[in-house]
């Protein structure tokens, strides 16, 4: 017979996880993690972004 793993906990502060806000085990706790990736402490990694695409002036038509 297999048995179900054990539910991983509250990745913030370690409790059980609810239901109701998984994987989190409260508000308080999802709030905390969207507060991280709203501040930068969470990155995705990707491509490094050119300087000068960002900062190149919109091109006028000529007449």
């Amino acid at each position: 017979m297999s048995e179900k793993p054990a539910a991983k906990p509250c990745p913030i502060c370690g409790k059980p996880r609810d239901p109701k806000h998984t994987p989190f085990c409260s508000r308080r706790c999802q709030d905390i993690d969207l507060g991280r990736w709203l501040k930068g402490n969470y990155v995705i990694p990707g491509q490094p972004v050119e300087a000068d695409d960002e900062e190149a002036p919109p091109t006028q038509p000529r007449d």
